[in-house]
């Protein structure tokens, strides 16, 4: 845990404290905060962290509940297909997500796309219509293929939990006159309570960090610049270490932040809900 975490994470805030340019290395000067100063006061900042924390919103919201019609499936789908099902539906997970994100770019783009042509006779689509053009429909790209790729994630989350949830209170409560929507209300949903914090938890900092997709398809043109791809582009492209580090440091308060709110606001006890002791 040292090696891999924590000395990548304290020589980031270490470098984040010089102005350190890897062209001009022997010019390192130690100049404290004013690095955060710098990215806190700057509007590229502030715009990469709206359009990551939109991409985080969005693209986790519908998942969990994309992911939980499809842990419903997976739950009760025949026992002889039971196996199948499963494999099926967690396929997409299974693929790379450079490869995946590379997919979704041909399936747009105006050159090699045939996604134009399925959407012409829909008023306002046509064949030269350019997904890629403005950060709109770039976004919308963006976030169709990270719901496709992991969906299936948070939908193996839920099954889990669905998994654990107690099959005589559902009966009982059948039994008491309670329908579909009351059961899964007052007996299912709360019961996955511990679920659905790990799955919003897991995939809301993995969306957080989203590079891939972005870097492939847009690589932050037209205002889809991510804060991942901003401490990229401002490490590697721009040899700026100091300021790099510092973005990369926000980044990780930022999902530690997230993190926090996730544990506070689902106030699970992981360890009673497995049978163990506070």
């Amino acid at each position: 845990m040292v090696a891999v975490i924590f000395y990548p994470v304290a020589q980031a805030v270490w470098d984040s404290l010089f102005s350190y340019r890897l062209t001009a290395p022997a010019d390192r000067e130690f100049i404290g905060l004013q690095n955060y100063g710098t990215i806190l006061t700057d509007g590229v900042f502030w715009s990469a962290l709206g359009v990551t924390a939109l991409i985080t919103v969005v693209t986790v919201f519908v998942e969990l509940i994309l992911g939980f019609l499809l842990a419903l499936v997976m739950h009760k789908a025949i026992k002889s297909t039971r196996g199948l099902v499963r494999t099926v539906i967690l396929v997409p997970y299974g693929i790379i997500t450079v490869v995946s994100a590379y997919a979704w770019y041909y399936m747009f783009s105006i050159d090699s796309g045939y996604v134009n042509n399925w959407l012409s006779w829909v008023p306002g689509f046509n064949d030269e219509m350019n997904w890629f053009a403005q950060g709109g429909t770039s976004l919308v790209v963006i976030m169709f293929s990270e719901i496709w790729k992991t969906t299936p994630f948070i939908s193996l989350l839920l099954l889990a939990g669905l998994a654990q949830v107690p099959e005589d209170l559902s009966e009982a409560a059948a039994v008491d006159g309670a329908n579909w929507w009351q059961r899964m209300g007052r007996v299912v949903l709360p019961n996955m309570k511990a679920a659905i914090m790990v799955a919003v938890l897991f995939r809301a900092l993995d969306a957080f960090r989203v590079f891939d997709s972005i870097f492939i398809m847009t690589n932050g043109a037209y205002g889809t610049e991510v804060l991942s791809l901003l401490a990229y582009r401002t490490s590697i492209g721009r040899l700026e270490i100091g300021l790099g580090s510092a973005i990369s440091v926000v980044l990780f308060l930022c999902v530690a932040l997230i993190a926090f709110v996730a544990v506070k606001v689902f106030n699970v006890d992981l360890a009673g809900s497995k049978g163990g002791r506070k």
